[in-house]
């Protein structure tokens, strides 16, 4: 494994080879397959497209990222996969899904964490964030930045959810990661695990009442056509890692490699700002569309938080107790405790 050291400006840790680069080393021909599962124009290919465009420049046009969005290269366990086998070079996901492979990934799946995105920033691209892309490595991939996704809210095509009694009973599509199982089982529904890529089929044929994803998620892949109400419940924010296959990387060298790191880092601010920009337009949009948007009273809301909390004891003890507390003091400097 790759020995990494604290990187002050981005709050992120790098191979340590990368500080190393020799000034004059030769930048080869290389084509990347990038993947995710967003479509075009949503923030996280947006931030993809801009890599793309850092790379370029900074490798003088040898270096060339191709774009493959919308999950035409398969689902995110799929991709995960692929970039082990060597198949697809690179991707960008949820964070949490990583949770099958590692199980302290799950520790940013847990609910109600951030207050706000810039709480999250601070977690993600210190010491938490770090510990976490270092188990990487052992499993074949190598973790370059955290981007965005950000908050969840739960949609449906049944009724108006106002509270946390108005979820029991709802089929509710979940990423496929533990945490979000349990959380929607918890709180009455019947949490439905099911590929990105198979959701819009699975809302319009009835497999499943609703979903939650950010509102960017929402309004990009016109879920709105095929739900009727939507919850501003914020129940959970995802960080998204940009990740590429560690034998490509083992077969790059050290300037070739700090060219895609500083591209990532690069296209994290770029990307981050887009995705805050989107969420912050993304909600009246989706009223425009003809959602019905219920904002939860601070009563309700600190009905489903503590509702929540069982989820949080649990896997305390399932992901780390180590990891966990790391997470939860990183927090408190975050919110300036």
């Amino acid at each position: 494994m790759l020995k990494t050291i604290a990187r002050a400006a981005a709050g992120l840790a790098v191979p340590l080879a990368l500080m190393l680069t020799p000034a004059h080393a030769e930048i080869r021909e290389h084509t990347i397959k990038f993947a995710a599962a967003n479509n075009k124009g949503h923030p996280q290919v947006m931030g993809m497209e801009k890599f793309a465009e850092i790379v370029a420049e900074k490798s003088g046009g040898k270096i060339s990222v191709k774009l493959f969005p919308g999950g035409t290269l398969g689902g995110d366990v799929q991709t995960i996969s692929a970039l082990q086998g060597g198949v697809v070079e690179m991707t960008v996901m949820n964070a949490g899904i990583l949770s099958g492979n590692i199980k302290e990934f799950g520790a940013v799946d847990l609910p109600f964490l951030f207050d706000s995105p810039e709480q999250a920033d601070v977690v993600m691209d210190g010491p938490f964030g770090a510990s976490l892309i270092e188990r990487l490595p052992e499993k074949g991939l190598v973790g370059l930045a955290y981007w965005e996704l950000g908050f969840r809210n739960l949609t449906n095509s049944r009724r108006p959810v106002a509270g946390v009694d108005d979820i029991k009973g709802l089929k509710i599509r979940v990423i496929q990661s533990p945490v979000p199982i349990d959380l929607f089982n918890t709180l009455g529904a019947n949490a439905v695990p099911l590929p990105y890529t198979e959701l819009y089929t699975a809302l319009e044929t009835g497999t499943v009442d609703g979903q939650e994803n950010p509102s960017a998620n929402i309004l990009n892949a016109k879920f709105y056509e095929v739900q009727k109400y939507m919850t501003l419940t914020r129940h959970q924010y995802n960080p998204q890692i940009v990740m590429i296959g560690k034998g490509f990387w083992d077969d790059l060298n050290d300037e070739e490699r700090a060219i895609l790191q500083e591209a990532a880092i690069e296209a994290r601010d770029f990307q981050r700002k887009a995705s805050r920009e989107f969420d912050a337009n993304a909600v009246e949009k989706i009223r425009e569309h003809g959602m019905e948007v219920t904002q939860l009273t601070p009563e309700a809301l600190a009905a489903l938080r503590a509702a929540a909390k069982p989820v949080v004891d649990k896997f305390r003890g399932e992901i780390g107790p180590e990891t966990v507390d790391l997470l939860y003091r990183e927090l408190d400097r975050a919110r300036g405790q």
